[in-house]
């Protein structure tokens, strides 16, 4: 009997989509699940008259792949794919491959490939964006780890990823070890901004402007005809045209105001705090939802707390296209901070990425999938060492054309006593980014004040540092320097 190209463990939505994919574009698949049921009910429905086997264990799993095996996993992060990872190895061989294809904290990756590698196996460990729809249509694919497997598994990844609007395949590899599933963290971090941003351009046309979902759900379609044409934004201006069966009023205004997250938006906002890089707009999307989730406490506060009333007086088109102009700016911004937290990483990890080809996995299949990515990708094409996207020409030019508008929806936002943390912080970063001054230089003589920490002086050469004993009271010892 034949023996299958592909192999694949946890039969959840996205584990059933892949795998129907996958058979889709002429490979065979084996398929394996700890609830055998599972496998069972997927074999005699979805995948019935398909070219997909069922296994009831994994020996009969392993046994059904041919060589070298790709066994693939999308179980949950954490304990389960360490777990599965040791269940499956022992029937391995040397040079059979194991996938991990989950949501997986990079550091984990990392440590499983190493884990992996001693034992003569290769590992990959991948990002996989765009949801349900995606799995099933066409992903983005984000892999990273072994070198040696990219060969084996690349004419598969390919073939069921989504295809750039110039049919290029959005899989490429990215590195060693942990770099795709870093490159797939920082993608869900800026998936956390722009969702974040978007939520605060509806807040200020709702409570600001007053308009209804259906004129909110205009603007969001016409907007997804220009610069800000997005997956994000298209699904906006759906969920604001869907009504409640039960009501007939908009649905999304049934919904509680409280946000969930699976962690990854915080782990971008950790791994930026641990390189030292500023990512604020991805960390307050990240603290806007943690704020979203007090909703108790919230609502005694509301009763407690007092703020001005929304109140607007202009013309409320023209501030509807600044209330664009704003999204669009800060949305760079968040892009930047996450290009800008990639290269630390690169630099950090030894990995050898490729930000215009990361811009090109985006454009297509995944979850921040928008039209200026090809903007991103022609940055990096024109200046491969470019250290922000701020200063390509074409993103300049944008926050030249913008920045007017952009502080005028943040000032009035905050005049009327509505949050917008993301834009405000999106603004911030621009002006920290373009100051030639920032007052750390106070920062940094209390800290030697209090600590003795030290600090370099702008009139003599970097890397001399010098302490003062500010009080005459202390010594001329001196703590260790700081790290700028």
């Amino acid at each position: 009997m034949k023996n299958n190209d592909f192999g694949l463990i946890g039969l959840a939505v996205m584990g059933e989509n892949l795998v129907l994919n996958i058979e889709s574009k002429g490979f065979s698949v084996s398929v394996f699940n700890r609830t055998v049921s599972k496998v069972d009910k997927f074999v005699e429905s979805r995948a019935k008259g398909k070219n997909i086997k069922g296994c009831k264990t994994i020996e009969e799993f392993v046994a059904s792949l041919k060589r070298p095996r790709k066994v693939m996993l999308l179980v949950k992060a954490g304990d389960a794919v360490d777990q599965f990872i040791d269940m499956v190895s022992p029937h391995l061989e040397k040079g059979d491959i194991i996938i991990d294809g989950g949501n997986t904290h990079f550091p984990d990756t990392i440590r499983r490939t190493k884990y992996v590698e001693e034992k003569g196996l290769l590992y990959i460990g991948t990002g996989v964006s765009g949801g349900e729809e995606g799995a099933l249509l066409g992903p983005s694919i984000m892999p990273g780890g072994s070198a040696e497997a990219w060969q084996h598994v690349k004419e598969i990844f390919q073939a069921v990823s989504a295809k750039a609007p110039d049919g290029s395949p959005c899989c490429e590899w990215l590195g060693n070890d942990g770099a795709g599933h870093f490159v797939k963290m920082v993608h869900n971090g800026i998936e956390y901004g722009d969702m974040q941003m978007i939520a605060e351009a509806y807040a200020i046309m709702k409570h600001l402007l007053g308009m209804t979902h259906d004129e909110m759900q205009t603007v969001f379609a016409e907007w997804n005809k220009g610069e800000l044409d997005s997956y994000l934004i298209d699904i906006t201006k759906d969920i604001l045209a869907y009504k409640d069966e039960e009501t007939g009023e908009p649905l999304v205004e049934k919904i509680l105001d409280t946000a969930g997250q699976k962690g990854t938006g915080r782990w971008t906002s950790l791994a930026a705090l641990n390189l030292g890089i500023p990512a604020q707009t991805i960390a307050m999307a990240v603290f806007a939802r943690a704020m979203s989730t007090i909703k108790d406490e919230r609502v005694s506060a509301s009763k407690q707390l007092v703020g001005p009333s929304p109140k607007f007086d202009g013309d409320k088109q023209e501030f509807i296209e600044k209330i664009r102009k704003a999204l669009f700016a800060s949305k760079i911004c968040s892009y930047a901070q996450g290009y800008q937290l990639m290269r630390e990483a690169a630099n950090e990890y030894k990995w050898d990425l490729k930000f215009g080809s990361i811009a090109l996995l985006w454009r297509a299949g995944c979850i921040i999938r928008a039209q200026f990515l090809g903007n991103i990708k022609e940055a990096f094409d024109n200046n491969p060492d470019l250290p922000n996207l701020l200063l390509d020409n074409y993103f300049k030019n944008i926050i030249e054309n913008s920045q007017d508008a952009w502080r005028t929806v943040i000032a009035k936002a905050i005049e009327a006593g509505i949050p917008v943390p993301a834009f405000s912080s999106a603004l911030a970063y621009y002006d920290s980014y373009r100051s030639e001054q920032l007052p750390a230089n106070l920062l940094q003589a209390q800290r030697d004040y209090f600590g003795a920490h030290t600090y370099e002086r702008i009139d003599k050469p970097r890397g001399e540092f010098f302490h003062t004993n500010w009080t005459g009271r202390g010594g001329d010892t001196a703590s260790s320097t700081y790290t700028a």
